[in-house]
């Protein structure tokens, strides 16, 4: 397969899945009280929204500088790249499932927290996965030298602590938890994750990619 169908269908349930996040941002409208207060009410929604918004957002744009890495398209990464979509797909239902249970005290709001860290946990492994079957054979365009393996490793998948530590911490405070997730996209955010041998280099050993 060219490389080319396979960013194509990916950048597709990219756009399905954060399409799918708005469809939940509703209030109940007139005669249901003041709207500021529809508004504030319906605050979770809006910072679960946002947060997977980011979240998808990144992955993206990350998933875009890999592909552009690739040499060959085989049957593995095929495979790979749709365990990362799956995971990508169950975003707006655990932003849904977390926005709606994140403002009711008790053990519901902890679970729904735990399950929106759990997805992005898988999120994150299913794009490890593809990420290091790049480091290996003849997949990369241009070989990423063996000594940046591990950098670009930790700083590629190293969501994944926070994301593990958060499903813990939700299932004893949902907020503390939903900020770490937070924490983590901001952090993807600032951070080029290094995808060349370029961007794996010494900071003035050239540009960063990704």
């Amino acid at each position: 397969m060219d490389r080319s169908r396979l960013e194509a269908f990916s950048d597709g349930v990219f756009a399905v899945a954060i399409t799918l996040l708005a469809l939940n941002l509703t209030v109940e409208g007139p005669g249901h009280g003041l709207l500021r207060h529809q508004l504030w009410e319906h605050r979770w929604s809006f910072a679960a929204y946002l947060l997977s918004f980011f979240v998808i957002g990144i992955i993206w744009v990350n998933h875009h500088a890999v592909i552009k890495s690739i040499a060959v398209v085989d049957r593995t990464l095929l495979f790979l790249n749709l365990v990362l979509l799956l995971f990508v797909v169950l975003i707006p239902f655990s932003t849904a499932t977390a926005a709606e249970y994140l403002p009711v005290p008790g053990g519901d709001s902890n679970v729904a927290m735990a399950l929106y860290s759990a997805v992005f946990l898988g999120m994150s492994i299913g794009f490890g996965s593809v990420f290091e079957w790049t480091l290996h054979g003849d997949h990369r365009t241009v070989p990423l030298p063996p000594q940046a393996h591990w950098p670009a490793r930790l700083r590629f998948v190293g969501g994944s602590i926070v994301y593990v530590i958060a499903i813990v911490v939700s299932l004893f405070s949902a907020v503390i938890g939903f900020i770490l997730i937070a924490l983590v996209a901001l952090y993807y955010i600032v951070e080029r994750t290094p995808t060349s041998p370029a961007a794996a280099g010494p900071p003035d050993g050239g540009t960063q990619s990704g």
